[in-house]
C-alpha cells in the first residue's frame, strides 16, 4: 500500500488557474476530491494573458483536457474547430474562462490570492519524526494584503514559471545594470504589432536570445520595420550560429513552426535584421532619453550595441524559494523532479523524445506534493501542454488511492518533425512563458505562411500541424534510447513507463 493510500486525501490545494491547474482541479473533482486553486491573477491563466496576442502552433486537439471537455461539455459547451490554432487570449475566452465558470469549479477558485510559502503543519524541514502524514500549510497572501494560512491534505503546484526570466548577463547571473523595471528593459514577448506598437516604431530594438519567443519577437518588429523605415531591428545570441533555431524549414511537420526558421534566415541575410553572434553580456550602462548600452564581448573583444530597448527572450526558471520546507527531490542541472529530469533535458532532447509520465514521476519526499506543468520541468523548454493534462491526471488517481491508473499513462500526440539534435529548434517556450509552455506560432492577425509574427511562447503547448499524425504511447513502452545532445554527446536513458514524444519547448 502506497503512502497516499495509508492517508487518504480530501482536500488539494492546486497553485495556478492556469490550463494544467484547472485541468488537475477538473480531474480531482472526477474524483470526488476537493480543490482549492490559488490564482494570483484577478482572472484564469492571468500568466497566458499576458501573451494572449500570439498564436500557438498546436491545433485545438491538443490544447484541452480530457476532465476539463468532459466538465464544460456537461453544460453545453461546443468545442472549437479541432484544426484551428488558438491565441493564448482565444485559448482564455473560448476554454479556460467558461471551464473556471462551470458552477462545479468556480466556487473552488480564489483569485487574486498568491501561494507565498508551503510547509507540513507543525514541523521545519528538518524534522523527520511524525513528519509523514501531517497535512500541508500553504501561506497566501492576498491583492488586498491580506495573510491566511490554508491547511489541505495534499498540494499540486502548477504555478508555472512566467513571473521568473532568466538573467540577460553570461554566467547565469544578472548583468550590472541589468533592471527589468528599467526604461529600455522589454518583456520577453511584447505586443509589436498591436498595443505597444507605438513603442517600437521608429526605435532601435534589440533582442536577446534564441528561442521561439526571440523569433516572435524578431519577426514582428522586421514586419514594423516595413512599415516604418526608421525602426531598426538587432538580435543578440550566446552560440556562434543561430542554425538551431533556423530549424528544418519546409521539413518541418508543424508548418507554422517551419515558417519561423526560413522566414528569420531570409531576414538575417537581408540585413534587415543585425545579427550579433557568440555575444555575451556584461553589463547594461544607461543612455540618453531611457536608451542604453549594451556592453559585451564577441570572441573575448569588447563589443557594444547601442539600443534604444532590449527584449528579453532568455527563457524562465521556477520559483523554489516558496518551497524552501518542503523535501524537494529535484535535478541539480534541471531543476526538475530527479526521475523527470534525464527525459527532458534539453542538452539531450529534441522535441521527439520527451515521453508522457506520471504521478511516480513527479512524487517528492514529502508525500501528497507535487511539481505540474511548466514548473516541473524546471529549466527545460522542451514542456507539452498535453503531457502537463497527463500529468495531473495521472496526480489525481494517484491522490484518490487509485494507483493502477496513475500508472496507465497513456498520451497520443502529433508526429513532430525536426527530432534531431543538428536540427532540433533550440526552443524557449509558453516554457518561456510560464503557466504552460509548449508551441506557439503566429501571433494573433499574422499570416502563418508569410511567416509575419510566428514565435513560439509559454504556456500551452501540443505540438500538431492542421492534419496531424496521432502517435499512441502506452504505459507498457520502452524509451527511445539514446538520445542526442547538441555537442554529439550520447547518453542512455532509463527504461520508461511511456514512450514517445511530443515536441515542445
Amino acid at each position: 500500500m502506497s503512502q497516499l493510500q495509508s492517508h487518504p486525501v480530501s482536500t488539494v490545494a492546486v497553485i495556478g488557474a492556469g490550463p494544467v491547474g484547472l485541468a488537475a482541479a477538473a480531474h480531482l473533482l472526477e474524483r470526488a476530491l476537493t480543490p482549492i486553486v490559488l490564482e494570483a491573477g484577478d482572472g484564469p491563466a492571468d500568466a497566458v494573458r499576458q501573451w494572449g496576442h500570439v498564436r500557438l502552433f498546436s491545433p485545438w486537439r491538443f490544447d484541452v483536457d480530457s476532465a476539463a471537455r468532459r466538465l464544460l461539455e456537461s453544460h453545453g459547451w461546443a468545442a472549437p474547430d479541432p484544426d484551428g490554432l488558438p491565441t493564448g487570449a482565444e485559448l482564455i475566452d473560448a476554454y479556460l474562462a467558461p471551464l473556471a465558470r462551470t458552477p462545479e469549479l468556480s466556487p473552488h477558485i480564489r483569485y487574486g490570492t498568491k501561494a507565498v510559502a508551503v510547509s507540513r503543519l507543525g514541523v521545519d524541514k528538518t524534522r523527520t519524526i511524525g513528519r509523514e502524514g501531517r497535512p500541508y500549510l500553504v501561506r497566501t497572501r492576498t491583492t488586498a494584503g491580506a495573510w491566511s494560512d490554508l491547511i489541505v491534505d495534499a498540494v499540486i503546484d502548477a504555478s508555472g514559471t512566467w513571473g521568473r526570466r532568466n538573467p540577460l548577463g553570461a554566467h547565469g547571473l544578472a548583468a550590472p545594470g541589468e533592471d527589468h523595471g528599467a526604461a529600455w528593459s522589454v518583456g520577453p514577448l511584447p505586443d509589436v504589432l498591436g498595443t505597444e506598437r507605438d513603442r517600437f516604431a521608429g526605435k532601435r530594438t534589440l533582442v536577446v536570445g534564441m528561442g521561439h519567443s526571440a523569433a516572435n519577437t524578431l519577426l514582428n518588429l522586421a514586419q514594423l520595420a516595413e512599415q516604418e523605415p526608421e525602426t531598426a531591428v538587432a538580435w543578440a545570441i550566446r552560440g556562434d550560429s543561430p542554425a538551431r533555431l533556423y530549424g528544418g524549414g519546409s521539413a518541418d511537420a508543424l508548418p507554422a513552426r517551419g515558417t519561423i526558421g526560413t522566414r528569420l534566415r531570409g531576414l538575417v541575410e537581408s540585413g534587415a535584421i543585425e545579427l550579433v553572434a557568440g555575444f555575451t553580456i556584461d553589463r547594461f550602462e544607461p543612455g540618453p532619453g531611457g536608451s542604453v548600452s549594451v556592453v559585451g564581448e564577441v570572441g573575448g573583444v569588447e563589443h557594444v550595441i547601442e539600443t534604444d530597448q532590449v527584449a528579453a527572450a532568455t527563457g524562465f526558471r521556477p520559483d523554489l524559494e516558496m518551497l524552501r520546507e518542503i523535501r524537494l527531490d529535484l535535478d541539480s542541472t534541471v531543476e526538475a523532479p530527479s526521475k523527470l529530469a534525464p527525459l527532458i533535458d534539453p542538452n539531450f532532447h529534441s522535441c521527439g523524445t520527451v515521453p508522457p509520465h506520471g504521478e511516480a514521476d513527479l512524487a517528492q519526499p514529502d508525500e501528497g506534493f507535487y511539481l505540474a506543468g511548466m514548473k516541473s520541468y524546471g529549466r527545460a523548454p522542451t514542456f507539452l501542454l498535453a503531457t502537463g493534462y497527463e500529468q495531473v491526471r495521472s496526480i489525481a488517481a494517484a491522490l484518490a488511492g487509485d494507483r493502477e491508473a496513475a500508472d496507465a499513462v497513456e498520451l497520443d500526440l502529433p508526429e513532430t518533425g525536426v527530432c534531431s539534435s543538428s536540427r532540433s529548434l533550440d526552443a524557449t517556450s509558453i516554457a518561456e512563458a510560464g503557466e504552460a509552455g509548449g508551441c506557439c506560432g503566429t501571433a494573433a492577425g499574422a499570416d502563418s505562411g508569410s511567416g509575419c509574427g510566428t514565435g513560439e511562447t509559454a504556456a500551452t503547448g501540443g505540438c500538431g500541424t492542421a492534419a496531424p499524425e496521432p502517435v499512441t504511447i502506452g504505459s507498457r513502452g520502452l524509451a527511445t534510447g539514446v538520445l542526442h545532445g547538441h555537442s554529439g554527446e550520447r547518453r542512455e536513458l532509463p527504461q520508461l513507463k511511456a514512450s514517445g514524444g511530443g515536441c515542445c519547448g
